[in-house]
C-alpha cells in the first residue's frame, strides 16, 4: 500500500471513461477543483491517459488517476500502459480491475505491487463481497465495491451490501478505504450512500450524462459534505 499521499474521507471519484477528453474534460476538472476546495472533499478524476498531464498542470485540489495500468517494467510492451509513464505524467494513482477492463488475479496482484513501487495510489474495483475480500489481501489503498450489474443503471447498492462489504474489507485490512460505486445518479443517491456508512462514492453516468455536468458535480459534492457532517455530529453526541 502506497502511503505517500493520504486521502482522508469523505472523498469522491469521477470516472469520465470515454465520454470526455481534452478541453471539455479540463472544464469539468476545473469545476471539480473548485468544488473540492469549497466543500473540503477530495475528488479523484480518472481521465483519458492523454489528459493526465493537462489536468495535473491546471488543478490544485484534485487527484488525477489513470484508468488502467499494466504490470510491466520498462522495455517491451507495445500498447501497454507503463506505471512509470503514469507517474512521469504527474498521475497520482491508478484504477485497476474495472468491469470494463478486468484483470486476472495474478496481473492484478502484480499491478498493485508495481503501483506501490513507483508511488501510485491504487484504487481497485470489486464486484462481489467475496472478490472484495480476496483483493483486500493485496493491500490496495482503496477498494471500489461496485456490483457490475448496477453500473450505469441509476440503481445504487442497497444498504446491506454497503455495510457487508465495508465490514468484510476492514476485518482483513482496516487501512483500506472503501468506495461504494455503481448507480449513483444525483445528490440524493450520494447522500444516502454516505449516510449508510461509505467513506466515499463516485459516478460516471450521473455526471457525464447530466444536462449540465458541472452543476451535477456541485450537487453531488455538496451532498457528500452534508451527509458526512451529519454523521460526525451524530457520533459526537453518542
Amino acid at each position: 500500500m502506497y502511503k505517500g499521499i493520504v486521502i482522508k474521507p469523505p472523498f469522491f471519484e469521477i470516472g469520465p471513461k470515454a465520454f470526455m477528453y481534452g478541453e471539455r474534460m479540463l472544464k469539468l476538472a476545473k469545476a471539480a477543483d473548485e468544488a473540492a476546495r469549497k466543500y473540503d472533499v477530495r475528488i479523484i478524476l480518472t481521465p483519458q491517459y492523454t489528459d493526465i498531464k493537462l489536468l495535473v498542470e491546471n488543478t490544485e485540489n484534485v487527484l488525477v488517476f489513470a484508468q488502467h495500468m499494466d504490470p510491466i517494467g520498462t522495455g517491451r510492451g507495445l500498447g501497454s500502459v507503463l506505471p512509470e509513464a503514469i507517474k512521469a505524467a504527474g498521475g497520482h494513482g491508478v484504477m485497476l480491475n474495472h468491469a470494463e477492463r478486468p484483470m486476472s488475479i495474478s496481473d492484478l496482484y502484480k499491478a498493485i505491487k508495481r503501483a506501490d513501487e513507483v508511488g501510485l495510489i491504487s484504487i481497485v474495483c470489486a464486484d462481489t463481497i467475496e472478490e472484495a475480500k480476496a483483493i483486500a489481501y493485496f493491500s490496495p489503498n482503496i477498494i471500489v465495491a461496485e456490483p457490475t450489474e448496477l453500473i450505469g443503471t441509476g440503481q445504487p447498492s442497497d444498504n446491506e451490501y454497503i455495510r457487508e462489504t465495508i465490514s468484510a474489507i476492514k476485518q482483513i485490512n482496516p487501512e483500506i478505504q472503501v468506495l461504494q460505486g455503481a448507480g449513483i445518479s444525483n445528490g440524493r443517491d450520494v447522500y444516502n450512500v454516505i449516510k449508510a456508512g461509505a467513506e466515499a462514492t463516485g459516478t460516471t453516468s450521473g455526471i457525464m450524462k447530466a444536462n449540465n455536468p458541472e452543476e451535477m458535480l456541485e450537487e453531488m459534492i455538496k451532498a457528500v459534505r452534508t451527509a458526512w457532517d451529519e454523521i460526525q455530529t451524530t457520533n459526537k453526541y453518542l
